[in-house]
């Protein structure tokens, strides 16, 4: 690829990841501002929890696959099929949640529900674009994707925010949001796909039996991916399950700066992965192992920033934000640096087993992935409620942090042991 085209896949990737980062913490501290700590709440687990697990439905752990099918064993045809299936899943599954906390009562409102209906609906349409998003890369045109991702995110972003100042209350908010992000995602995505690649590029046939055979390859990457959401999200099941709204939104706050952390990484991680195919491909252990090291070096380092950022600049930006939200809320996150300097290592932490799990998918080890997944999830539910119980939302961080070093530990075992036996020499 020409230096030229890689700055500019860099850039955009970058400015689409940062944004699209930013945004979740742009409108939860605007909800919580506007329309109450109640609504915080709910938009904190609405959008980043449950809608992020509805995400992963829609997007099905595919992408990683995707980009690296660079020999074009599946067409976009079939890539797009199954995108369209499993974000019709994703949809299904959130009518069935929503009406069924309502009629057990676990949910106590109609606009709750509705709200958390419609975050789910918002995040189902960025799984459901990120097919798109994923061809373009595989085609050598990373950057189209992130010019994609920037501009919806943008567009639906700026009306959520407008209709939320005007009518201070969450649910027309959301519902400006999801039909702006609809809007988006035809005219950045679909329309602007097909305009950008010609027929050559892509192909929507579908080779006899090409879609139960992609289910079954990619499978394991789902359940992977959807057991590695809730063991990184846990804890905030735990509050929204066992606590209140008010500490849910709470947390909610403290915990965003993860997801600007994860997204950077991937910023850093994803140019790099159609790379590391093609060293596998070629037999290259030894550039292989080089790109994994300096990855591993450059998020390391950008968790190790990060930490440093709270230990200096905490409690300062902690008493800021409680100034603009205002004076109600003085001591309410400040009063919780402990808890946030555990999320944000804990973040930190998520972030390089992103890139295992990474160099994992492009090794073709889906079934180890979800072993080490299966693992911590059956870990994740007694030690986040347990911890939870016994030490407030200080024993949900702690319980983080102690599943993010564990599914570490494995990850990074695993990774070494499989490069080793991938690039073996023959006696």
């Amino acid at each position: 690829m020409p230096e030229r085209d890689r700055k500019k896949d860099i850039i955009w990737n970058m400015l689409g990841s940062l944004l699209y980062a930013l945004s979740s913490m742009v409108m939860a501290f605007l909800v919580t501002r506007a329309a109450g700590l109640g609504d915080g709440g709910i938009f904190g687990f609405g959008f980043s929890t449950f809608g992020q697990q509805m995400f992963i439905i829609a997007y099905f752990g595919i992408r990683p696959f995707h980009i690296t099918d660079t020999a074009g064993i599946y067409s976009f045809g079939a890539y797009r099929r199954l995108r369209l299936w499993t974000s019709a899943l994703a949809l299904g599954f959130s009518v069935v949640y929503v009406v069924l906390f309502l009629a057990t009562g676990a949910y106590d409102s109609i606009y709750k529900g509705l709200c958390i209906l419609l975050l789910a609906a918002y995040k189902i349409m960025d799984g459901y674009a990120d097919v798109y998003e994923s061809e373009a890369q595989r085609d050598g045109g990373l950057y189209v994707g992130g010019q994609a991702l920037f501009f919806r995110t943008l567009l639906s972003m700026t009306g959520f925010c407008i209709v939320l100042l005007m009518s201070r209350s969450l649910l027309p908010a959301v519902l400006a949001g999801a039909m702006l992000q609809l809007l988006g995602l035809y005219v950045f995505d679909i329309r602007r796909f097909f305009r950008t690649f010609s027929a050559e590029c892509f192909s929507l046939r579908l080779e006899p039996g090409s879609l139960v055979r992609l289910l079954r390859d990619t499978f394991p990457l789902f359940l992977s991916v959807f057991l590695d959401f809730y063991v990184f999200s846990s804890s905030r099941y735990a509050i929204d399950w066992f606590g209140t709204d008010e500490m849910s939104g709470i947390f909610n706050i403290l915990f965003m700066p993860t997801s600007f952390i994860y997204l950077a990484a991937n910023f850093i991680i994803r140019p790099f992965m159609t790379e590391l195919s093609d060293r596998l491909d070629k037999g290259d252990g030894e550039g292989f192992g080089l790109i994994c090291r300096r990855l591993v070096l450059m998020v390391t380092g950008l968790s190790l920033l990060c930490l440093m950022g709270v230990a200096i600049l905490g409690r300062p930006v902690l008493t800021i934000l409680e100034m603009l939200l205002g004076s109600s809320y003085e001591g309410v996150l400040s009063g919780r640096l402990g808890v946030f300097f555990l999320i944000i290592a804990g973040g930190g932490l998520y972030a390089l087993n992103n890139l295992f799990y990474y160099i994992l998918i492009v090794l073709r080890r889906q079934r180890l992935v979800f072993y080490i997944y299966l693992m911590g999830a059956l870990v994740a539910f007694p030690l986040s409620r347990g911890l939870l119980g016994t030490c407030g939302m200080q024993g949900a961080a702690i319980s983080y942090v102690i599943l993010m070093l564990l599914m570490l530990a494995a990850f990074s075992a695993a990774s070494r042991i499989f490069m080793k036996k991938t690039f073996a020499k023959e006696p």
